[in-house]
């Protein structure tokens, strides 16, 4: 399965040219993980890979993660499809995960939410990206996310960039567990 899927995001994802990141910086080659993470064999994947991921190494019997999601849009599909591999694997010592999502500001109508979703004050949450570059998304979720009372478990990604996103979680006070790193990928 990481094989499939780690061919499906070379196939979908990576491209090569001259880019400029979110944070500023130029690149030879872009990793575009939504190509992947909204394709529905790309989406079976990371949800089975990633939950085995999850529960193998961060669930513990007495800390359990409740809830995943980070920040719109590039967490939105990954969380999701976790959350259904969770429910699909009804492991009766671990409830499914719920999902939800980080608005990059709160809404200025209706409930004026910056959290949407199947997310409740005093989760313990671990936090989703599809890339980590810098670190500053995972974190901005992380802020939002402490702010409204939630327990950050930790950060997991699909792709680590190596570009000082890992560091920068680490001095949070934060582990980062990524799936893949750029160097498998490129």
């Amino acid at each position: 399965m990481r094989d499939a899927l780690k061919k499906l995001l070379i196939e979908r994802s990576v491209s090569r040219g001259d880019f400029v990141l979110a944070s500023g910086r130029r690149s030879d080659y872009y990793v575009d993980c939504r190509r992947t993470t909204f394709h529905p064999k790309g989406a079976w994947l990371i949800g089975r890979l990633m939950e085995a991921e999850i529960h193998n190494a961060l669930i513990r019997p007495h800390q359990p993660i409740h809830a995943i999601g980070g920040l719109t849009l590039g967490a939105d599909p990954v969380a999701l499809a976790i959350a259904i591999a969770s429910h699909e694997m009804d492991r009766p010592e671990h409830p499914p995960l719920r999902a939800f999502t980080v608005r990059k500001e709160a809404k200025v109508h209706g409930r004026g939410n910056r959290i949407e979703g199947s997310f409740e004050p005093g989760d313990r949450v671990l936090v989703i990206e599809d890339v980590v570059t810098t670190g500053s998304s995972a974190l901005s979720a992380v802020t939002a996310l402490r702010e409204a009372g939630a327990v950050i478990a930790g950060v997991m990604a699909l792709v680590d960039r190596n570009e000082g996103g890992r560091e920068a979680i680490e001095a949070a006070g934060l582990s980062l567990n990524a799936l893949f790193r750029i160097g498998e990928l490129l």
